[in-house]
């Protein structure tokens, strides 16, 4: 697995998470001034310059792109908050619970439009590829632990790129060990057959003799 998304077992592509992650709410720092922005999901603004304002991320990317704003990059994404990740992450068995559900989808997209906004960027595109990795290696330890007895997985803090690539697995893997075994669950196309109804003769009945 290492970290990598393969298409097939994926239930939704990069861009569908990205596109779902684009809702999650950023600040962003205006340099006009203008009105609320009215949309269906809800109101934003009004903008004032130099006014920190709460925005969906695609409405932030939207502003970052016309060069009516700067983004700040959600506190998470500092190098302090990531090496203390990391470091959780590599001294416990446990996935972390200190980065938000989106945080591939979002650091991604950041780096793509906003990345003259994010100090050190770097450092912190190199410390998200290690918590990356180090999640995903505890993934596959946990994926070890499958066998014929197993019902159900449960593991704590995923994100959702990686709920995206383990779901469909564990599924499969799961479906696989029930048929290799449980083989007498299984339909047995033979028997099915030598266990079809008969069919019905509506033909007239001769009558009965006395």
């Amino acid at each position: 697995m290492a970290g990598q998304s393969n298409h097939e077992l994926s239930l939704f592509s990069a861009e569908e998470l990205e596109f779902i992650a684009e809702d999650e709410i950023v600040d962003i720092v205006p340099n006009l001034k203008m009105g609320p922005l009215n949309f269906i999901c809800g109101d934003f603004g009004p903008f004032t310059p130099q006014i920190v304002t709460q925005v969906p991320l695609w409405l932030a990317i939207a502003l970052k792109k016309r060069g009516k704003c700067s983004i700040r990059p959600p506190q998470w994404m500092s190098v302090e908050k990531l090496s203390k990740v990391l470091e959780e992450e590599r001294d416990s068995q446990e996935m972390s619970d200190q980065l938000p559900f989106h945080y591939v989808e979002i650091s991604r997209l950041l780096f793509d439009q906003a990345r003259d906004n994010i100090p050190d960027l770097y450092m912190v595109r190199s410390l998200i590829e290690d918590i990356r990795n180090v999640r995903f290696h505890k993934v596959e330890t946990n994926l070890e632990e499958f066998n014929g007895r197993t019902i159900a997985v449960k593991i704590k803090n995923l994100s959702a790129m990686e709920v995206n690539i383990v779901r469909p697995f564990i599924g499969r893997a799961l479906q696989a060990f029930y048929t290799h075994d449980s083989p007498e669950l299984i339909p047995d196309p033979e028997r099915v057959s030598d266990r079809r109804p008969q069919a019905v003769n509506n033909a007239p009945r001769r009558p009965l003799r006395r």
